[in-house]
């Protein structure tokens, strides 16, 4: 199960209404254009409130803090990389199933990439996020790990691989990746996608399949 960010605290009761869940949806959206501009320090509620066309009271009656703002938009991105399946699909070449899945990850991160620059800042001086911070790199990687171990079961996969191992290193490269990706182009970020498959591939594989084979576990 995936860390629940929000568990313990005392937010504002959920809306209903159509209009106010549009307007929360208004102050989400504003959350993670700021924090992805100016950090979460430098962010104000007042200027979350404004990019939102809100009155103050408006932020208040959703979240009681920008820190509460914070871990509701980085519990969503959770929530989406929960749903996400990265069950390999049946095609014969092994590359494009683990650039497949990298693309499949990275194109769900990338909206909230404004949360996790603030996230990685607020962090360095929260001892609770800090934390929930654990939680999450360790249920990523036991996400990571079931995909490798899935890949080691293939025709060609080296046997004697550290999959927790690998899966730890390439685990904390994806979340840095994440990190940089704010101010990456996308051309950029599509190469260091390419990179890392081909990093996975060479770590986990002797060689390619012969040409036609299927993705099938030994």
């Amino acid at each position: 199960m995936r860390p629940k960010l929000l568990a313990g605290e005392d937010l504002p009761p959920e809306p209903r209404q159509k209009r106010s869940l549009e307007k929360r949806a208004r102050l989400k959206a504003a959350g993670l254009v700021l924090f992805g501009e100016k950090g979460f320090e430098s962010t104000s509620v007042d200027e979350i409130a404004r990019r939102a066309k809100l009155a103050v009271g408006g932020f208040y009656q959703h979240f009681r803090s920008k820190r509460q703002l914070l871990l509701a938009l980085m519990d969503e991105l959770l929530e989406k990389l929960s749903q996400l399946d990265f069950r390999p699909r049946a095609v014969s070449d092994v590359r494009a199933v683990v650039h497949e899945l990298l693309s499949r990850a990275f194109s769900h991160d990338l909206h909230y990439l404004g949360a996790y620059r603030a996230w990685q800042e607020a962090v360095l001086s929260d001892p609770e996020l800090a934390r929930k911070q654990l939680k999450i790199h360790a249920w990523t990687t036991a996400r990571v790990t079931t995909v490798f171990q899935f890949l080691q079961q293939l025709p060609g996969a080296r046997p004697e691989v550290d999959i927790p191992g690998l899966a730890r290193v390439m685990d904390s490269f994806f979340w840095s990746l994440l990190g940089q990706a704010v101010r990456m182009p996308q051309v950029e970020l599509n190469q260091w996608i390419d990179a890392a498959t081909h990093l996975i591939y060479h770590a986990l594989f002797l060689d390619l399949p012969g040409k036609g084979q299927r993705l099938k576990p030994r």
